[in-house]
C-alpha cells in the first residue's frame, strides 16, 4: 500500500467531526481516534515499515545507534510493538504513572543506563504527553534522542519537542490525511 493510500485509509477510519476537549484542553471540530487505526493489523502492520525508515534516517543523520524504541500508555503500544517486531529492537511500555502494586515500576521492559531510545507516539497535538515519557526514560538513565508521531495535527509539538532537544518527524501530517 502506498503512503498516500495508508493516509486516505487511516483518515478513513479514525477521522471523527464533531466537538472533541483534547488532552492538551484545546477544542477540535475533530478528532483522530488512534484506537480506529491501531486495532487495525492491516494498518498497524502497514505502519511498522515507515517508522523503521524514520529510525534509519535518524541513526544516519545523528550517526549513532538506537537501542530501543518506547511507547507511551496506551496509545503508543501497539505502535511500539510493530515496530519493535519489524526492526528487531526491543521496545519500553512507559505508564503514565508509577503502578502502586506489583513492582511498582514506570517503564515495563529492560532499560540500562545510556541506551538510546526513540519514543514512538500516536497523534501529536502539543506534544505534553510525548515530553512526559521522555522525562520518564531520562530518569531510568536512557538517553533519548527523538520522538516520531504517526499523525501531527501541527498545532505545537513539533515546535515543544524541538525545543526540548530532540528530533521530531511525524509518519503523516493532519494535512496529508486531508484533514485540514
Amino acid at each position: 500500500m502506498s503512503k498516500e493510500a495508508l493516509a486516505k485509509s487511516i483518515a478513513e477510519v479514525a477521522l471523527l467531526r464533531g466537538t472533541f476537549t483534547l488532552r492538551s484542553g484545546k477544542t477540535s471540530t475533530y478528532y483522530l481516534d488512534k484506537y480506529l487505526f491501531s486495532t487495525r493489523p492491516e494498518l498497524l502492520g502497514q505502519l511498522a515499515p515507515l517508522f523503521a525508515e524514520r529510525l534509519d534516517a535518524i541513526q544516519e543523520r545523528l550517526g549513532v545507534g538506537i537501542t530501543r524504541l518506547a511507547g507511551a500508555e496506551l496509545g503508543g503500544i501497539p505502535l511500539v510493538t510493530a515496530a519493535s517486531l519489524f526492526t528487531g529492537l526491543p521496545c519500553l511500555f512507559v505508564r503514565n504513572q508509577k503502578k502502586d502494586y506489583g513492582t511498582s515500576k514506570q517503564l515495563e521492559g529492560a532499560v540500562e543506563k545510556g541506551d538510546v531510545v526513540v519514543l514512538l507516539e500516536d497523534v501529536a497535538t502539543t506534544g505534553g504527553q510525548a515530553l512526559e515519557a521522555v522525562e520518564s526514560l531520562k530518569a531510568s538513565g536512557a538517553k533519548v534522542i527523538a520522538v516520531i508521531a504517526t499523525i501531527d495535527r501541527m498545532e505545537g509539538a513539533r515546535e515543544n519537542v524541538e525545543k526540548a532537544g530532540l528530533i521530531f518527524e511525524s509518519l503523516f501530517t493532519v494535512k496529508e490525511l486531508g484533514v485540514a
